[in-house]
């Protein structure tokens, strides 16, 4: 795993951090420096060292600055300079690149692999209304002819073994947020994002909002539970690698009864409300979600607990003999 060092003008450096780990979770082997209005470059350079050193000898670093040219750049560049087989420097932090970077350098040992791959990514930047986006060449050409994708390919076609993968089945109230968009769909690698809602399916205007969460290159769909049973039965999304949304679990459960071959169900987030009881910080329960769960318990169904990938799973038994449900 890469090291990664955030530096910046101000607070900037220490908010990216905090804002980061509230949707990746905690992180280990990364610090921030901040270049205060009553320091100076020594200062700087200091603080800098301090990050450095905390790592141990010969450690692969990723400074991610601010400002290309600013303090923060020229005091990490006096490091880069002295040993730069070992470090890189990535300027134009923000919040979508922190979370590119954490992202992938779970499987990156090397700073300047790293830092070429953030190069090569999205910076996070778009505009709405969509009409605003600059028009590139590549866009403004006739579009080449794409392959046709699982649902116009004919009856009967079977792609792959036959058997969409679900790669992940959370239950979450706020369906496609931060935490999925960006955590859990780099975690489980889909190709496809469906929500898994009655409700939402019915709502035009969630629908909308929810598409447009979809993470960069990754498309979103929302669709009924009726739906979900056809499709699990459909060869043509044998090639799919899905990440499945349900706001609560008795969809989960229902789901299931219509014979979706659902294995593992992920608690991520189950929102508090009135009469509801805290199991964890993020899930929420009443007799009715107790007992739904008793019910994918001895259907088989294994639970991961957890909000996000790097947080360590709970154990539902253990949740439920603390819980008055129990």
């Amino acid at each position: 795993m890469v090291n990664i060092i955030l530096a910046s003008h101000g607070e900037l450096a220490a908010g990216l951090l905090q804002s980061a780990e509230m949707i990746f979770g905690e992180q280990q082997n990364i610090k921030f420096v901040t270049f205060m209005p009553s320091e100076g470059p020594d200062d700087l350079q200091a603080n800098l060292t301090t990050a450095v050193e905390s790592f141990g000898p010969g450690a692969e670093i990723l400074f991610l600055v601010d400002l290309w040219g600013g303090s923060p750049f020229n005091q990490a560049n006096i490091i880069h300079e002295n040993n730069s087989e070992n470090t890189a420097i990535v300027s134009g932090m923000n919040l979508p690149i922190l979370l590119e970077a954490l992202g992938h350098r779970m499987g990156i040992d090397n700073a300047h692999q790293l830092a070429e791959t953030l190069m090569g990514g999205e910076t996070g930047v778009r505009v709405k209304p969509e009409s605003l986006e600059p028009v590139t060449e590549e866009a403004a050409a006739p579009a080449a002819p794409v392959a046709k994708g699982s649902a116009t390919l004919e009856p009967g076609t079977v792609l792959g073994d036959g058997k969409i993968k679900y790669v992940l089945a959370r239950v979450d109230t706020r369906l496609l947020h931060g935490q999925v968009a960006t955590g859990w769909a780099k975690a489980v690698n889909p190709t496809r994002i469906i929500v898994v809602s009655d409700k939402v399916a019915e709502d035009d205007m969630r629908k909308t909002l929810i598409k447009q969460s979809a993470p960069t290159g990754m498309s979103a769909n929302v669709i009924p539970l009726s739906k979900l049973a056809e499709i699990d039965n459909d060869p043509r999304f044998g090639s799919t690698r899905a990440l499945i949304l349900f706001e609560t679990p008795q969809e989960a459960l229902e789901a299931i009864k219509l014979g979706v071959d659902i294995k593992e169900l992920n608690l991520g987030s189950m929102a508090h409300s009135t009469g509801k009881e805290l199991l964890t910080n993020a899930i929420s329960v009443d007799q009715e979600d107790i007992d739904t769960l008793k019910e994918l318990r001895d259907m088989g169904v294994k639970f991961d607990i957890r909000k996000v990938p790097s947080d360590t799973p709970e154990n539902f038994e253990s949740l439920l003999k603390k819980s008055k449900y129990s």
